[in-house]
């Protein structure tokens, strides 16, 4: 990413002189006194004015300064790089570098302000067609996920996410699962992911807890029927692990449909692996397996473990260590949440139990 020192490209003698006497040749701050300046830095922001000092020792074609996104080093002094190429790998962090004239900024506050938006790095067709839609409202105070319409007046869901697994997304828009909101679209920025969904009108158990415990049979099959949604997710011929099921994370319509929602944590299950590449998940949610204890990666059965800990919280309010649902039910519980996934009940398994339960 480019940061143009316009002061610099045309006083660059001036600088260089003024360079020794550690002064900021457009404010006059003494840099000597600022927190972390070294005359050595290959660059540095003035704290007075903002304004991006190059040291003179760099060579620039066109006195600019490109600094990796990732981990802010100069990748005009990495050996190799030129100003034509294009893109470039930083040597540092590994991070690929779009070098292009278009994404030259003039000071460090836009350099920053463009970094922390999703559209960054998007292309033109791509920001065309999230711009598309007209936001209606951010959704529960959230400013990553917005309420959106388009011409017709259909509502959808926009969720900008840092955290996110692309080809999952790719998958669920070619092969959408029953009971999950619906992926229109997805657009990649360099740092960010913008997904377009399916808009569901309900309510969340999150916002159903906060009027009390939710009565046992209906907990029970709203625990059956997210589990349905899951079976679906493990049976692929590449089974996808949701790894976020919580309150928040399950919806219910007018018509008492069951909705399991985000799967921006969510992973391509690998039977050979002895740990999760990324370990995420939701704290008091998540299985051990999600946070490295264990000898296996997360599989099925760590989110059967999400759906017993939510079955306590919809039956008590509370996680099982606080309180144990009362009755027969606390024992298909405590097996979800077994510490060893392989004494947690399978799917069919949970679905059958939970079938029984209620008598269907």
């Amino acid at each position: 990413m480019g940061l143009l020192d316009s002061f610099f490209r045309k006083n660059k003698r001036q600088f260089a002189a003024s360079f020794g006497d550690e002064f900021c040749p457009r404010c006059d701050a003494n840099l000597t006194l600022q927190k972390g300046y070294r005359n050595d830095l290959p660059y540095w922001n003035c704290r007075g004015c903002g304004e991006m000092l190059i040291n003179p020792r760099i060579e620039t074609e066109t006195d600019i300064a490109w600094i990796c996104d990732e981990c802010k080093s100069m990748l005009n002094e990495q050996p190799g790089f030129t100003e034509d190429c294009g893109q470039w790998k930083c040597t540092e962090c590994g991070f690929i570098n779009k070098i292009d004239d278009s994404e030259v900024y003039l000071s460090e506050e836009e350099h920053l302000s463009a970094l922390q938006s999703p559209y960054n790095g998007m292309s033109d067709e791509d920001v065309i067609e999230v711009m598309s839609y007209e936001e209606i409202g951010c959704i529960k105070d959230r400013e990553d996920i917005i309420l959106i319409e388009d011409e017709n007046g259909e509502k959808y869901v926009k969720k900008i996410l840092s955290t996110f697994n692309e080809s999952v997304y790719q998958y669920l828009i070619e092969n959408p699962i029953a009971h999950m909101p619906r992926i229109i679209s997805k657009h990649r920025g360099n740092r960010y992911l913008v997904i377009i969904e399916e808009y569901i009108d309900g309510v969340t158990l999150c916002d159903l807890l906060e009027d009390g415990s939710i009565n046992e049979l209906k907990a029970v099959k709203i625990a059956r029927d997210i589990c349905t949604i899951v079976k679906e997710l493990h049976t692929l011929d590449n089974p996808i692990i949701h790894r976020d099921i919580k309150s928040s994370n399950v919806m219910v319509n007018s018509d008492l449909e069951v909705f399991l929602l985000d799967v921006n944590v969510a992973k391509w299950y690998k039977p050979e692996e002895k740990e999760d590449t990324r370990l995420l998940g939701t704290l008091y949610y998540a299985a051990p397996e999600q946070f490295g204890y264990g000898f296996s990666s997360s599989s099925e059965k760590t989110d059967i473990y999400a759906i017993g800990i939510l079955m306590n919280i919809m039956i008590t309010g509370k996680l099982p260590k606080e309180e144990k649902a009362a009755g027969d039910i606390w024992n298909v519980i405590e097996k979800c949440i077994s510490l060893n996934p392989e004494d947690r009940y399978s799917d069919d398994e949970l679905i059958a139990v939970l079938n029984d339960y209620l008598g269907d």
